[in-house]
């Protein structure tokens, strides 16, 4: 036995210098296709072996983009590069750079995958892994959940939803003596009921509610941790979590599925779809026809309702927290938005906005678009080279790339003092800067990958700023960088958007 240990230290002693020279290799490989993909392109000159930049871009998200902007505005050629957890790295700053990229996303060109570690986090079930008609055909199934008719019946929930938060809100400041308090938290979980009321409607219990809520905390964790997949790790439990989730959301697309057979009326967006989807399901078995791809299988479309639950949960609370925050710095604005709504309804009228109220906030609609134009909610869109790609005339993006295109610069590039908060830009038929901009307001993306919800996102935000300005005084308790972003995953005030809040009408409405 001690023969045996003794040969075996000598056997690893002996490999020892075998596995650092492998490893020295490695690295030495490493950097060399580093500089050979980097060419000329302004980036570190040397990576740390195997992560790169990564720990960095975890540590300090904020200071870490920055610095790629600040990299490609220098060096004028609009973007930079870098690597990131084995990955070669391209970063767009240049908004008609980015424009190529979102234009061109098809499997000769460029793959979305929205989260550096996308595909393994998200599962396989996700509408922005599909191309050419599988693609076009899906977003045209999903144009019946943004219907007016359906519009109108998420804002109905949606006020119903807000108005009980904002009571618990004014309730827990008064109890609190009137202190300042952060929003940041009360905004995302208002907008979790929200998201789970609108999308799911009466098929989630409140045991299931819970549970929700508890697994999307855990995803949330998971974007931002390192993306080691190992037992007992932010990373594994985030994908555990979204398994789940995607299975509850499964559950409810199959109970959705037998209601509308039976008749029932749409109550929230998996019921108007799951209308549609029936009857084409059933048009296509009484001709004798393959089932439709892509929405015959619950599970799949478990996987499409975690997309817009993800696009609308985080983005939302996001967009919420700077509306606040830009409302309270710009009194006049907030005076406008006011006078606006009011013209239209009363909290005394006992009864919800209209949708044709809503679609009258010509002004407050011009100021969510400015919130969201301002503050881009998700200031990144991730994408996959598939093949070389030639993004200029003297640089080929190689295959294999991740290649971020940066929606947040491109918002302050193009149009009038881009960085003052201006809601006339989108509101004044002279300026009309969302036409003549429009290739630099990149907020919802691009392409045939655009947001499809967009339409749903500043509805939401509308309405709450709506209800919010009527129904609350408010305050911003403003310190030294407060209003820096920070990413939570998407980009929220520093302080987490810390409001002094007072009950400004006699009576809350109930709806």
């Amino acid at each position: 036995m001690v023969d045996s240990l003794l040969y075996g230290l000598l056997d690893l002693r002996m490999a020892a210098p075998l596995l650092a020279a492998a490893v020295a290799l490695y690295i030495l490989v490493e950097q060399l296709s580093y500089h050979r993909k980097k060419g000329s392109l302004p980036g570190p000159p040397l990576v740390v072996p195997f992560i790169g930049s990564a720990t960095h871009m975890i540590r300090d998200p904020t200071g870490f983009w920055e610095m790629q902007a600040a990299r490609a505005r220098k060096s004028g050629v609009g973007f930079t590069a870098d690597f990131l957890a084995g990955k070669f790295t391209i970063f767009i700053r240049d908004s008609e750079l980015s424009n190529r990229v979102f234009a061109n996303v098809r499997p000769d060109a460029f793959f979305v995958i929205g989260h550096p570690f996308g595909k393994k986090l998200f599962g396989d079930h996700n509408l922005i892994y599909l191309f050419g008609d599988d693609h076009k055909d899906l977003r045209r199934r999903m144009a019946t959940n943004f219907t007016p008719r359906a519009l109108s019946t998420y804002a109905a929930i949606q006020q119903r939803v807000i108005v009980s938060h904002l009571r618990r809100w004014l309730d827990r400041s008064a109890a609190n003596g009137g202190k300042a308090e952060p929003i940041r938290v009360p905004c995302r979980d208002m907008n979790l009921e929200t998201s789970q009321t609108v999308f799911a409607g009466p098929y989630l219990t409140e045991e299931a509610r819970e549970r929700f809520k508890s697994d999307y905390n855990l995803f949330n964790v998971g974007l931002l941790a390192f993306p080691v997949d190992l037992p007992g790790l932010a990373f594994r439990r985030a994908r555990q979590a979204v398994a789940r989730l995607v299975r509850m959301l499964r559950d409810c697309a199959r109970e959705s599925k037998a209601r509308m057979r039976a008749g029932g009326e749409p109550e929230c967006l998996v019921d108007y779809w799951m209308q549609e989807t029936v009857r084409e399901i059933d048009e296509a078995k009484a001709a004798g026809l393959p089932p439709p791809a892509h929405i015959s299988d619950d599970e799949e479309i478990g996987g499409f309702l975690f997309d817009f639950l993800f696009a609308a949960q985080d983005a939302s609370t996001s967009s919420l927290c700077w509306a606040v925050s830009a409302l309270d710095s710009h009194p006049d604005v907030l005076a406008r938005v006011r006078a606006e709504v009011a013209s239209l309804w009363s909290p005394d009228s006992g009864e919800p906005i209209t949708a044709d109220k809503i679609a009258e906030m010509k002004y407050t609609k011009a100021v969510a678009r400015e919130v969201v134009r301002h503050r881009p909610p998700a200031t990144l869109m991730p994408h996959i080279a598939l093949q070389d790609f030639q993004l200029t005339e003297s640089y080929t993006i190689p295959k294999g790339t991740l290649v971020l295109p940066s929606m947040y610069e491109s918002s302050f590039q193009g149009f009038h003092e881009p960085d003052a908060f201006d809601p006339e830009r989108f509101f004044s038929e002279a300026r009309r800067e969302d036409v003549v901009y429009k290739r630099n307001f990149l907020a919802f993306g691009a392409g045939p990958h655009q947001c499809v919800g967009q339409r749903y996102a500043l509805n939401h935000l509308v309405i709450f700023m709506a209800l919010f300005v009527s129904l609350v005084d408010f305050r911003r308790e403003r310190t030294e960088g407060c209003d820096v972003p920070v990413y939570m995953p998407t980009i929220v005030p520093r302080d987490g958007c810390v409001v002094y809040l007072k009950q400004r009408c006699a009576n809350l409405p109930s709806f």
